[in-house]
């Protein structure tokens, strides 16, 4: 991997690079929610990319309880990851999505270690993720990261326990 993975909360300053990364190397259904839009990146996507993100801008403890994160890979933007407070006290939630050219080269572990240190230190005991069974490279994540998976059908549950240190790479 070329470079230090770092996190850094979406705001203003990195959003515009974070919606070219998603358009140049993701589908919109792999990085936002789904909205009525023309297919494709169109105008209207690339507008409700910025305001699904301007949304999470108040942060962990905003009215949504979610920070988002623009992974950089050696300073340049390549995704997003992001930390969502759960009913369950002590619980976040996570997700994230890499642009292609990142992908395969260690960078989703790193930030979700990342993601974990955070996490720690703000007091959380459990990290959650949900994907489904095909989606072989959160898998691999996941696993790289000690999370305990279970399988449920076509989904995936994954759970990351804090109390002992995440494994290294």
């Amino acid at each position: 991997m070329a470079g230090a993975v770092r996190l850094e909360p979406v705001d203003e300053r990195n959003l515009e690079p974070l919606l070219s990364v998603a358009a140049a190397e993701a589908e919109p259904s792999d990085v936002m929610p789904p909205v009525e839009a023309p297919a494709g990146w169109s105008a209207a996507r690339r507008e409700a990319f910025r305001e699904f993100h301007r949304a999470h801008f108040g942060g962990f403890d905003g009215p949504t309880g979610t920070v988002m994160f623009a992974i950089l890979l050696g300073g340049e933007v390549v995704g997003m990851i992001r930390m969502a407070r759960r009913a369950e006290p002590g619980t976040v939630e996570t997700g994230m999505w890499l642009g292609r050219s990142a992908r395969g080269q260690g960078v989703g572990a790193a930030a979700l270690r990342e993601l974990l240190n955070v996490a720690a230190a703000h007091g959380m005991r459990t990290v959650a993720a949900e994907t489904t069974v095909d989606n072989t490279g959160a898998l691999g994540v996941l696993a790289r990261c000690g999370a305990k998976l279970r399988s449920d059908g076509e989904s995936v549950r994954a759970e990351i326990c804090l109390d002992s240190a995440p494994p290294m790479p």
